[in-house]
């Protein structure tokens, strides 16, 4: 079954990275006592970089690998007119678009990282106004404290944001900052709850032993584990009673992949039953594996055995992805990618679910 010409696509999770970003963007933007401090693009040996609070990181104007050029996409997944033509040209209506500075920027100063998120999620509203319907880059809440979290949530949700990233492993990487299931999120969670603003977390960190780095075994053997370190924010997640006490909470996860969820859907309802009776903080009055069926939604990319495990997961729950601009996107060949995948042994309605009508949902998609 081929997708119909007219059927519209929605990517769920796309992308902004650091190196797209306009070079002035923090310094033009942030107040003055932190400007000094802020992101800048500085000269060096190798090239321009972006460098904040005395430190060198990720590279401007060009992959890590190679300078921008005419064959790649440069600076369009930035420029909102470039995006929409590059996304015609695959067949998409609608991104659904991660931050970058929740991994690329790793600050030291708290108020700094407070601030420099609310000039890029301010910088992402303007974004989407070119075209709402279709241009969805989420803002990045900090994760330094509920207190944070709590009022640039707020102010995201005044500002039209309709869906906000906060990171899942601050818990489990910062001295003397809770996990974002931990009662002292609970404002936070009310705020998403009140305003049926969904919350995503998206895959990277968790991980222990495996590092990233590139020309070596241990990347490749990092990004194979890398989704399934989700597994304990969602657990967490649902054990906790967030999700259970707030019915309206969407909550996504971002490049999970398929194939893991069933087990962790069945190994929690058994746990429930196992040690439901022992369990006196919160004692869960549905299945793990209901709430997550109301409540979450995972997305996927170019799976095999992820898309047979779709019955299992939920038709309702599952929300394809290009994970453009990235290297392993599908881009500007979606469609042709779908139609070739196991998706559409599912059915027409699953496809359209999947691909379209849930995203729609989620994010207000007319």
């Amino acid at each position: 079954m081929a997708l119909a010409p007219d059927q519209r696509l929605i990517s769920a999770d796309d992308h902004m990275d650091i190196y797209v970003l306009p070079k002035d963007l923090w310094e033009s933007r942030l107040p003055e006592e932190f400007r000094s401090a802020g992101p800048r693009v500085v000269d060096t040996d190798d090239g321009p970089y972006w460098q904040s609070e005395g430190r060198t990181f990720g590279p401007y104007g060009r992959k890590a690998k190679g300078f921008i050029s005419a064959n790649d996409f440069g600076f369009r997944p930035s420029q909102p007119e470039e995006r929409l033509k590059d996304m015609d040209r695959d067949g998409v209506y609608s991104h659904v678009i991660y931050s970058p500075t929740t991994t690329a920027l790793q600050f030291q100063d708290p108020a700094l990282k407070v601030a420099c998120l609310a000039v890029y999620n301010d910088w992402a509203a303007e974004f989407n106004r070119h075209d709402r319907n279709r241009l969805i880059a989420l803002p990045d809440i900090p994760s330094s404290s509920p207190d944070a979290a709590s009022a640039e949530l707020l102010r995201c949700i005044e500002n039209g944001h309709r869906g906000a990233i906060i990171s899942g492993v601050a818990g489990a990487i910062a001295k003397g900052i809770d996990p974002i299931f931990d009662d002292s999120w609970h404002r936070f969670w009310d705020i998403a709850e009140e305003a049926r603003t969904p919350i995503h977390i998206h895959l990277g960190g968790g991980l222990h032993s495996l590092q990233a780095k590139l020309g070596s075994w241990r990347f490749p053997a990092m990004v194979a584990v890398a989704p399934i370190q989700l597994d304990e924010i969602l657990c967490g997640m649902i054990f906790s009673g967030i999700l259970e006490q707030r019915p309206n909470v969407k909550f996504v996860l971002g490049e999970a992949g398929l194939g893991w969820i069933p087990y962790v859907l069945e190994r929690m309802d058994h746990e429930l039953h196992k040690y439901g009776d022992q369990m006196h903080d919160h004692k869960l009055s549905m299945l793990p594996s209901e709430i997550f069926h109301r409540q979450v939604l995972v997305t996927y990319e170019d799976e095999q055995f992820g898309v047979e495990c779709i019955p299992r997961i939920g038709f309702d729950n599952v929300m394809w992805a290009s994970d453009y601009p990235h290297g392993d996107s599908t881009w500007p060949e979606s469609r042709k990618a779908i139609d070739a995948s196991p998706l559409a042994a599912l059915g027409e309605e699953a496809v359209r679910k999947i691909t379209y009508e849930n995203a729609a949902m989620v994010y207000g998609i007319e």
